[in-house]
């Protein structure tokens, strides 16, 4: 006798692996530590924004996640610096987190404009 399947019926399938969720702070570092592995891009898209910039310093310990809020639940890393070896200056790259937490470093964008104390670059 053949197996019938009516529409409403749904398959399912189980399997003996478990998925294992990472610690948040594993997954931190691992993403940490890739975009420092290709911080070129970071430094390229900040010198893109002004021809004054001449070089570009990351704080690499003012790195921040957070999540673009009620309108836009994306989640971002946050990256900040200064440029041309100035204290009073600074920027801000966000870059936006994959569901697979990796970096979408395609899709990074500046966050905060350059700026020397307090005043945009123009």
């Amino acid at each position: 006798m053949p197996l019938t399947k009516r529409p409403e019926q749904k398959i399912t399938t189980s399997s003996p692996k478990k998925v294992v969720q990472k610690p948040e702070g594993d997954i931190k570092k691992e993403q940490l530590d890739y975009l420092k592995e290709h911080e070129q891009k970071v430094i390229d898209l900040v010198k893109a924004q002004n021809s004054k910039v001449e070089s570009v310093q990351i704080d690499w310990d003012q790195t921040q996640w957070s999540d673009g809020g009620l309108t836009t639940p994306e989640y971002y890393m946050n990256v900040y610096g200064r440029i041309n070896n100035i204290e009073e200056s600074g920027w801000g790259v966000d870059i936006p987190i994959n569901e697979d937490n990796t970096l979408n470093l395609d899709e990074m964008y500046i966050g905060s404009d350059i700026d020397i104390e307090g005043r945009i670059l123009e």
